[in-house]
């Protein structure tokens, strides 16, 4: 049976000119627009199309692939610059990113530094407690990630083809990998739509639904001797090819709809570049990619790629800014191109140089010495950020940080005192509930209700549901304060990213929170508390919504509600404005709160329903303010810290206890 034709191995400079439109596509989009350009996906396609040239080549050349060659030839590509910029991003870091950013980073520095930073980010992306997390300067590793994790499966796959066609099928090897290779595409790319379509945060960084964008590169490794044109077809093919490149970022929102279908936008362009190049013509799109400053441009795409984000990052809080002018673009632009030229030139160059059959050993140790640095840098970061989180507020006086509590007993907090929790801690000190062994809370695509019970447990004289979100959740901390005493069992029934509601009013809340809330009733009304503690409001609307009420209605004889009024929403991540600018965090009452109480301005409110208005433990007269009595009030922007909300355990007691009488009269 007649093979398909053995892929050429040879140079092509419009390659080298793709590599560098797409890097500077990347850069651009990312500094002047905010956006993604779509040009990692042609990264991904060029990388699929080299590396099943030079397998393939390789394999059938030798007859066999030395893995330990062929990974030891990729770190000496990949790692230099990679643990390079790694290294010299992770010590920046430590002293130009804000500390109430640390906690969140040093994760991203290991999952860059062992390639699985796209998982990482992926996890991220669907954990409501990390949604409010700053971009990092390592973030852009997510890329590496999934090309590195492309490289290490390639050659089993190739090995496999190998395997299927000369023991099992008795087929040609060519024919047999582009059997399977179109299977990976077809099985890739149907995952990917569909993943796109139901958690696209998360497609964006899953390996699986990206893994169809290197196949269609290797299949068009193996096709490219068939695939030649007239010259003017070519040429109209080639300059459709790159506006296919160069619009994806105009035409497409990247980042809410890839990597699905329209992801074949920019890999087709590619393909269609490539396929052009082979019909070489005098006004052919390979001319201009080609051209020695797009080549030369090239050699340095990866290291542009790897060193603009973190520059751009620490632009950004060095001149505290959210913005970046013609100039300051420019200017990082440069900065990221002579600094990959520099590690180029010092650093990946001489390491390349060596031949991996001749010099395993010293390219071990040198690849090795590149990784060890980045690895020890970034624990002892760690150790010091844990170190400093497992300090907590209980060995603090009343007197020095009475928080909510100076307001409650009129205590005047002792001046000068810089504010806790501080800003490595804030972030991590969460409610307890959040930090069990086994979950006690319904993550964002959970629809199971998952309830666990604190407080007086044995012997309780009432219960208390705290039902809801993380803005009911937030008040655990204060509860927790008072349960002893009052001696309440706290049943939480928390789930993440959602509210005590069978209504979608502001169109923010997903599919599994409506069915969570249809869920949540049966246990609430099986074995009814003698309290549903949950939100009354959200942000400083002026009225309850009525799928609040509807769910407070379907409780009516079962059990009392108590309602608690919403916090407000501050216009600063509060941890960061108070380290940075302490005195821009406050914002005017107005902004706050409404005027307008919402039970107030609400019709057909149930009987069995008591409000709680704790306001003015937020906002004086004027202001709302960040820091309360020398305590964080905020984690982020409108949660509330752990001890500022322990602080309002007296103000909020005082108002159970009011309940707890009606109930019993």
């Amino acid at each position: 049976m007649i093979d398909l034709k053995t892929p050429e191995r040879k140079f092509r400079p419009e390659l080298e000119g793709i590599r560098a439109v797409a890097a500077l596509l990347v850069a651009i989009y990312h500094i002047w627009l905010g956006s993604v350009s779509g040009g990692v996906d042609v990264f991904f396609i060029v990388s699929g199309y080299l590396i099943t040239t030079l397998i393939l080549s390789k394999m059938e050349k030798e007859g066999w692939l030395n893995l330990f060659e062929y990974v030891l030839g990729l770190a000496r590509r990949l790692f230099p610059l990679a643990f390079t910029v790694l290294l010299v991003t992770t010590i920046a870091s430590i002293f130009i990113l804000p500390h109430a950013h640390w906690g969140q980073t040093i994760p991203q520095v290991f999952a860059s530094a062992l390639y699985y930073q796209n998982w990482q980010l992926a996890y991220n992306a669907v954990d409501y407690l990390a949604q409010n997390n700053e971009a990092s300067p390592f973030q852009h590793y997510w890329a590496l990630s999934i090309q590195g994790q492309f490289y290490l499966l390639w050659p089993l796959i190739i090995y496999l083809s190998f395997f299927l066609a000369r023991k099992l099928l008795k087929t040609p090897v060519r024919k047999t990998l582009l059997a399977i290779l179109s299977l990976i595409f077809i099985t890739s790319l149907s995952y990917s739509i569909y993943i796109t379509t139901v958690n696209q945060p998360w497609a964006y960084f899953d390996t699986f639904a990206r893994v169809w964008e290197f196949s269609l590169g290797g299949i068009l490794a193996l096709l490219i001797p068939y695939l030649s044109f007239q010259k003017t077809v070519s040429l109209i093919l080639g300059w459709i090819g790159l506006m296919m490149i160069l619009l994806t970022g105009i035409l497409l929102p990247v980042s809410n709809v890839f990597p699905g279908y329209a992801a074949l936008l920019p890999t087709t362009g590619v393909m269609f570049v490539i396929i052009a190049a082979e019909s070489r013509n005098r006004f052919g799109v390979e001319k201009l990619l080609g051209a020695k400053l797009l080549a030369y441009l090239g050699n340095f795409s990866y290291g542009l790629y790897l060193w603009h984000w973190p520059v751009l990052i620490f632009y950004y809080d060095y001149f505290l800014t959210d913005t970046v002018s013609i100039l300051g673009g420019l200017a990082i632009i440069f900065v990221s191109l002579a600094l990959s030229m520099i590690s180029v030139k010092l650093l990946e160059t001489p390491v390349r140089t060596l031949n991996v059959k001749k010099s395993k050993a010293k390219l071990t140790i040198i690849l090795v010495s590149f990784m060890f640095p980045v690895l020890i840098v970034a624990t002892t970061w760690s150790l010091y950020v844990t170190h400093v989180q497992g300090h907590t507020s209980d060995t603090h006086s009343i007197e020095d940080y009475p928080g909510a509590r100076a307001i409650f007993y009129g205590i005047e907090p002792t001046p000068g005192l810089d504010p806790l929790p501080n800003a490595v801690q804030a972030k991590a000190h969460l409610p307890t509930f959040y930090n069990e062994e086994e979950s006690c809370y319904a993550g964002l695509n959970v629809s199971k209700v998952i309830v666990c019970s604190y407080g007086e447990t044995e012997n309780p004289d009432y219960t208390l549901a705290l039902v809801g979100g993380s803005h009911s959740g937030h008040w655990f901390p204060a509860l927790e304060k008072i349960a002893e005493e009052l001696k309440l069992q706290i049943d939480v029934y928390n789930k993440d990213g959602c509210r005590f509601s069978d209504d979608d009013f502001d169109g923010i809340l997903s599919e599994s929170c409506m069915e969570w809330n249809e869920n949540v009733l049966e246990p609430l009304l099986v074995d009814p508390p003698d309290f549903v503690f949950t939100t009354a409001n959200v942000n400083r609307g002026d009225i309850i919504p009525s799928g609040y009420l509807n769910q407070w209605r379907k409780l009516e004889g079962a059990t009392q509600i108590l309602a608690i009024r919403d916090n407000p929403r501050m216009a600063e991540d509060i941890p960061t404005c108070v380290e940075l600018t302490p005195d821009e965090c406050a914002i005017s009452r107005e902004e706050g709160l409404s005027d307008v109480i919402p039970w107030d301005n609400t019709e057909g409110i149930p009987s069995n329903v008591t409000f709680i208005d704790l306001s003015d433990y937020f906002c004086n007269e004027e202001t709302c303010e960040a820091v309360i009595g020398n305590v964080l009030v905020y984690r982020d922007n409108h949660h509330l810290s752990t001890l500022y909300s322990e602080t309002l355990a007296p103000a909020l007691k005082e108002r159970i206890i009011k309940a707890i009488e009606q109930l019993n009269n």
